[in-house]
């Protein structure tokens, strides 16, 4: 018996729900389709018919994904009304009681994390995004689930077609003891057009195939494919309200700095570029010698077709720097550098950024930033990673475009909104 939410539920959702008892039950599609709501209330339902034997778990990436996404929602009245006063958590804790029972939380953000489950028998499991734990967890949690009527639930959405999930599960499921529910954006009944309009406007290509239209598409070809230098390189600049730098370190390879601004038009430039190659000039720099040569070029900086009387130097807000460099970073936090900062390096999630970006006319380029004029149109999906069913860029002429990257999605937060203007007025300028 369903329990008394105030939320709406779709045909569909409440289809799954009802159906879900199968060994694998797997929810998957577009973001915010109501996947994880139907599933949530499938598990929900499981654990309160529990019998005692066996061990009930949550698996996730981390246990901070699984307390955002499986563990707040259920905790949110607006969401399950009365239910969630028995969803009860601390958060860092790797149990959590629902219902009155124990449940186990299990991070599975590597292969080692398999180990976590050897040994214990499962009767009820929940995997939150399942194209992101190792295969190998995957394998072992099924395997774990050995007591009478154990059942697995889990969502996820669209990877590469070549994912092993895909291959090894969902297009096997005739032959599997397992149902699986596609859901799209228009099946979710509570979000406003509105909403829908401005979440379509954050995915492009790739990412709005998978994200919106829900489909196991594969990366292919160029990874900007959107990029077209006669929309996206201008050759003067607007002013600038606010700008980041962002670094991508390199000794043998080159070594890049791209200044990010935002300007008064409501865009976002790659204003200037530092670069050295150490190959091309046969000198190797010291992180000492990076610090002080970026530290000039941001003193020496004028805005291009500024007059030469306008005062030189810019004062960037933040430094987003390459984390695998940590001597650099310390090198810059030593020299007095602008908040020197870890950049974000979820590549995925920074391609999507830039992609969104580019494909609304949201991020240009100057025409003096030479090193990523060169790299942005040979910037392609590796393929020999797309045949094992990752998505991976090919590593090779990326340092300025990884530097655009980590300025760009180190700062998503202070330009997301941009996006969603640019819906809002049919793609023209605020």
């Amino acid at each position: 018996m369903l329990p008394d939410i105030p939320l709406p539920l779709s045909r569909k959702q409440l289809r799954s729900i009802g159906r879900a008892t199968a060994r694998i039950n797997l929810w998957h599609g577009s973001v915010r389709s109501g996947k994880t709501i139907a599933s949530l209330l499938a598990f929900v339902i499981a654990v309160a018919g529990a019998g005692p034997s066996g061990l009930i778990l949550i698996a996730g990436k981390t246990i901070q994904t699984i307390e955002r996404n499986v563990l707040e929602p259920l905790q949110d009245p607006l969401l399950f009304g009365p239910l969630a006063r028995h969803v009860v958590h601390t958060r860092g804790s790797t149990t959590a009681t629902i219902l009155g029972r124990t449940v186990h939380l299990i991070g599975a953000n590597d292969a080692k994390s398999e180990g976590r489950l050897r040994g214990l028998t499962a009767q009820l499991a929940y995997v939150d995004e399942a194209t992101l734990v190792p295969e190998g967890f995957w394998t072992q949690l099924l395997a774990r689930l050995s007591a009478p009527g154990a059942r697995l639930f889990a969502t996820t959405n669209p990877d590469s077609p070549r994912h092993w999930l895909k291959v090894g599960y969902l297009d096997r499921a005739a032959e599997l003891n397992l149902r699986a529910w596609h859901f799209r954006l228009a099946d979710n009944p509570s979000l406003s057009a509105e909403y829908v309009a401005s979440l379509a406007a954050e995915y492009v290509g790739l990412w709005k195939r998978r994200m919106i239209d829900g489909a196991w598409v594969v990366a292919e070809g160029a990874v900007y494919g959107m990029w077209d230098e006669a929309r996206h390189v201008v050759d003067t600049l607007p002013d600038m309200r606010r700008y980041w730098v962002g670094i991508d370190y390199g000794t043998t390879n080159p070594f890049s700095a791209i200044l990010l601004g935002l300007s008064v038009d409501g865009r976002l430039y790659a204003c200037s570029e530092y670069r050295h190659d150490s190959r091309a000039t046969r000198r190797q720099l010291t992180d000492a010698q990076y610090s002080d040569a970026v530290r000039t070029w941001l003193a020496t900086y004028r805005p291009p077709g500024a007059p030469d009387t306008a005062p030189r130097g810019v004062l960037p807000e933040w430094t987003f720097i390459d984390p695998s460099a940590a001597s650099f970073h310390t090198q810059m936090w030593a020299d007095g550098h602008s908040s020197p900062a870890k950049a974000t390096n979820a590549v995925s999630d920074g391609i999507r950024s830039v992609s969104s970006l580019l494909a609304a006319d949201r991020l240009l380029v100057h025409s003096s930033c030479a090193g990523l004029l060169s790299e942005l149109p040979g910037y392609s999906w590796d393929p020999k990673a797309t045949e094992r069913g990752e998505d991976a860029p090919m590593k090779v002429d990326d340092h300025s475009v990884d530097a655009l990257r980590y300025a760009v999605h180190s700062t998503a937060h202070e330009w997301r909104h941009l996006l969603t203007v640019h819906q809002r007025n049919g793609g023209a300028a605020p």
